[in-house]
């Protein structure tokens, strides 16, 4: 059941309750352009952002307004939610297996395009009953392993065994490649994403050829992320960008070294609890309100706070002598990584300045 609404429209910042997710829509809107306008200048390239990072069938209308092709899910709850809320063409860029899970995949499909990746003929063959029951028809990408260490098949000649193998079933089309190096996201210096991206690339290409002299067409090669997007625009091999945390991004990718052109537009609003003691101060948002795998959040705009520990309700803030904070203050936090920080919350309080202009539900589900 969804939570108790943390705000109301027509509130001030300062009427929210706490621990709130807070979205500062200038800059998300200014994100969402930038994004766009880069990538206009690749004709040949699209992007398809990734809805895990936001959970948002609002967010999602504006990146689809903005130019965006088709939204990426991670999850079928994900992938239902964007097509009820009138996204109509989606790639799960991730593998399913299970009878049910496909079956409701077959039902999005009714009202949306919807693509799906395998890396195995176990996949293939739940995908293609569900599929031919429901009489849809899915888009199949084969996901490849480009240096990530997690799925995808590890040579051309297994994507070009699977992808006869998808070929094979009426209601499954084969459209390409599934090519996402995600810790290439997080390399810190620039030349090393650009060395993790060249090796990506190439046998990104290298399998591309392979199954088009097999007389299979690989019309999509997917991947990138808000971290390396660039490198694959330029590679002149990806033409599918899945870029996902740069419409709020988030304190790790603060922590590149790379000035990229996004605003952090994702914050955590929490209150101070206790000052008890000299040089800290307790706040009410821990490990409950954010994921803390990526590094701990960043105080945003509080100089001599430091965010030093999290535990389950609580937040430990260092105090430099300059600082000084009581309770009922409240901080806004940029989280270590937004995607499973949004995922702990049940609504996205969205302000224009210091006003509350919406809340929006996030589509959490399995």
């Amino acid at each position: 059941m969804t939570g108790r609404r943390p705000a109301e429209p027509g509130m001030t910042i300062a009427q929210v309750e706490t621990p709130a997710l807070i979205v500062d829509l200038d800059a998300m809107e200014a994100n969402i352009k930038a994004l766009a306008a880069r990538v206009a200048a690749y004709p040949s390239v699209r992007v398809t952002p990734h809805a895990k990072a936001h959970k948002s069938v609002e967010i999602a209308r504006r990146q689809m307004a903005a130019g965006a092709a088709r939204m990426c899910c991670q999850n079928v709850a994900e992938a239902e939610a964007m097509a009820a809320g009138g996204i109509n063409s989606i790639l799960l860029s991730n593998e399913i297996i299970g009878v049910e899970k496909a079956k409701r995949l077959a039902q999005v499909a009714r009202t949306a395009k919807v693509g799906v990746c395998v890396d195995h003929v176990d996949q293939v063959k739940v995908l293609a009953d569900a599929a031919r029951e429901a009489d849809i028809t899915f888009d199949v990408l084969i996901e490849i392993d480009v240096g990530m260490g997690r799925c995808g098949v590890t040579s051309a000649a297994e994507a070009v065994a699977l992808a006869k193998d998808v070929a094979k079933h009426k209601n499954l089309h084969f459209s390409g490649l599934q090519a996402y190096h995600g810790t290439a996201q997080h390399l810190r210096h620039p030349e090393e994403r650009v060395a993790a991206i060249a090796k990506a690339a190439a046998f990104a290409r290298e399998t591309a050829d392979a199954l088009r002299t097999a007389g299979l067409p690989c019309d999509v090669i997917a991947g990138a992320g808000t971290g390396s997007y660039e490198n694959e625009m330029m590679s002149g091999v990806y033409n599918e960008l899945q870029c996902g945390s740069y419409v709020f991004k988030d304190a790790d990718y603060g922590r590149n070294d790379t000035a990229y052109p996004f605003r952090n537009a994702l914050f955590i609003l929490a209150s101070v609890i206790s000052a008890a003691a000299p040089g800290r101060a307790v706040c009410d948002a821990g490990l409950k309100s954010l994921s803390a795998e990526s590094g701990l959040p960043v105080a945003y705009e509080a100089p001599g706070v430091t965010y030093i520990k999290a535990t389950d309700e609580h937040g430990t803030l260092q105090l430099s002598p300059q600082a000084t904070v009581k309770p009922g203050d409240k901080l806004k936090l940029i989280p270590g990584h937004c995607d499973p920080t949004v995922n702990l919350h049940d609504w996205l309080v969205a302000c224009r300045g210091d006003k509350v202009e919406a809340v929006w539900p996030v589509a959490r589900g399995w």
